[in-house]
């Protein structure tokens, strides 16, 4: 059974608030999969792939965005940006395996977890007194690989590009917020592509939703990378807190 027209219109309009998210202050990537799970009837591999299959675009237009500001030129994000992605090749699999176990319900509560880890993560974060950053050569690059290796499996498990997990966990090694931001585009490529092969061999993406969303994604994409140029770092990091606390008790009853 397919979503009605009010449906199909709304699953459009969080594809382009996802986007504009997703640059700006990376969680917007989980937007499409909740939208999916809230709106449609699809099953848990459903939504997770027809998730992460809008990913690949939008990750795609965020690389180059940031590109195009020269985050992604400076070697040490580069670098942070490679392992990321690398880290994608045994996670995203794991996490795709994973779903075909998970029930509905689930499927719900992971997701509202997820959120609410990450708010309090953040808040964690942000309420530590401001020090001196590391250098980018300084940073633990073995962290860093943990970290795309745990938010590759996530991201295999619901749909995620990668970037609501990255960008606070980045940001907790002492990661600037629009370098986190950059490097987590690149991810968000590797994680979605390898996501979108696996899901799409076992028929598990509805085609005609994913273009619905992607398309307002991509354009949210562009939108949202000029408001992270023109925002504070701290205002960005307040308005992801609000969005993930707010989102996670309509996740967890859901279902």
């Amino acid at each position: 059974m397919q979503p009605d027209d009010l449906a199909v219109v709304a699953l459009a309009a969080i594809g382009l608030i996802g986007g504009i998210g997703i640059s700006s202050v990376g969680p917007g990537g989980i937007l499409p999969t909740i939208g999916l799970f809230v709106l449609t009837p699809l099953a848990p591999a459903a939504v997770a792939g027809t998730a992460i299959v809008t990913h690949v675009a939008t990750g795609i237009a965020g690389a180059a965005a940031y590109r195009r500001s020269e985050h992604l030129t400076r070697p040490a994000t580069l670098r942070i940006a490679m392992i990321l992605a690398a880290a994608a090749v045994p996670g995203v699999p794991l996490g795709i395996a994973a779903n075909s176990h998970i029930s509905a319900h689930g499927f719900g509560l992971v997701i509202a977890a997820i959120a609410a880890s990450v708010a309090v993560l953040l808040w964690y974060r942000s309420s530590r007194p401001a020090g001196r950053v590391a250098s980018p050569d300084a940073r633990p690059m073995a962290a860093v690989a943990i970290v795309g290796l745990l938010v590759s499996v996530a991201s295999g498990l619901i749909g995620i590009g990668g970037p609501m997990l990255t960008v606070p966990l980045l940001a907790l090694l002492g990661v600037p917020m629009l370098d986190a931001v950059a490097a987590s585009q690149v991810q968000a490529v590797a994680v979605s592509g390898i996501g979108s092969i696996g899901y799409a061999t076992s028929g598990s993406i509805d085609w005609p939703l994913a273009v619905v969303i992607g398309i307002p994604e991509v354009v949210g994409v562009l939108i949202g990378w000029r408001i992270a140029r023109a925002v504070p770092a701290r205002a960005l990091t307040i308005t992801l807190i609000v969005a993930l606390l707010a989102l996670t008790p309509y996740l967890a009853l859901h279902r």
